[in-house]
């Protein structure tokens, strides 16, 4: 199976920037989208071989999930939203069941400038992980999104002048070494542990066009579907977003 996973920064605005083609040309059995910023009927975009899943922030324009599932895969046997409904305000998570294995996409909140949002980032962490730890004692987990950290020097550009700073912090680093370490497997870094390749720039500096970005967006799973990956890529091409789509491949027919 094939999931895929991208950071939007606006649905309804990477809708008029080639997102249908892009859609189509990934062809996943799974497309998960983060910071959708939008509400119920904004956007329109209704694939008719998928089922659609939905998470809105309670604030507009903040924010938001989107799940795309193929419907040849069958029916979820459950969705959920939020962690145990709470965290769930800001509309960052979602979670499907399919025999074989939980999805789960999540936006991770962002710490801010000057860490202004630590403690309520670590305590989102420490929920998550502990949901993840959950569903993993029923069945594998495959876990993706925006999760806004850069765990390694290797994971950025310029880590020396932005130790510190939100997305590359010791806190921040620390709680997905303890994710990591709790029976989980960082897909891309796993396959290609020396590799270099990010999924943000930001919009300033013309930084995608220097490559001065971050590896921020992941494919996370149980540390027992590893021998079952076959593929992990980031899809520095696709254009649209300050992000760029993130996939794994796994294959649960052996």
């Amino acid at each position: 199976m094939k999931f895929a996973s991208w950071n939007v920064n606006g649905f309804r605005a990477v809708l008029n920037k080639g997102f249908e083609d892009a859609f189509a040309a990934i062809d996943a059995d799974f497309f998960c989208l983060q910071e959708t910023k939008m509400q119920e009927g904004q956007a329109d975009f209704h694939p008719e071989d998928y089922y659609e899943f939905y998470n809105y922030a309670e604030k507009k324009g903040y924010s938001g999930t989107a799940v795309f599932a193929r419907k040849t895969l069958g029916e979820p046997l459950s969705a959920a939203y939020g962690i145990h409904g709470e965290h769930d305000d800001e509309g960052r998570v979602i979670t499907l069941e399919y025999p074989e294995f939980y999805l789960i996409t999540c936006y991770v909140p962002n710490a801010k400038d000057g860490l202004a949002r630590i403690d309520y980032r670590c305590e989102f962490e420490d929920a998550m992980r502990a949901y993840l730890q959950e569903l993993d004692q029923v069945k594998p987990v495959v876990y993706c999104g925006d999760l806004n950290v850069a765990h390694n020097e290797i994971d950025l550009k310029n880590p020396k002048t932005n130790r510190g700073n939100a997305g590359f912090s010791d806190e921040e680093r620390g709680k997905m070494t303890e994710l990591l370490g709790a029976g989980f497997t960082d897909t891309f870094r796993y396959l290609y542990p020396e590799q270099v390749t990010y999924s943000w720039w930001s919009y300033r500096f013309r930084a995608r066009e220097k490559n001065a970005g971050w590896r921020i967006d992941y494919f996370i799973i149980s540390d027992r579907l590893r021998d079952r990956l076959k593929e992990a890529e980031i899809l520095t091409d696709v254009m649209g977003s300050d992000h760029c789509p993130v996939t794994a491949v796994i294959s649960f027919d052996e």
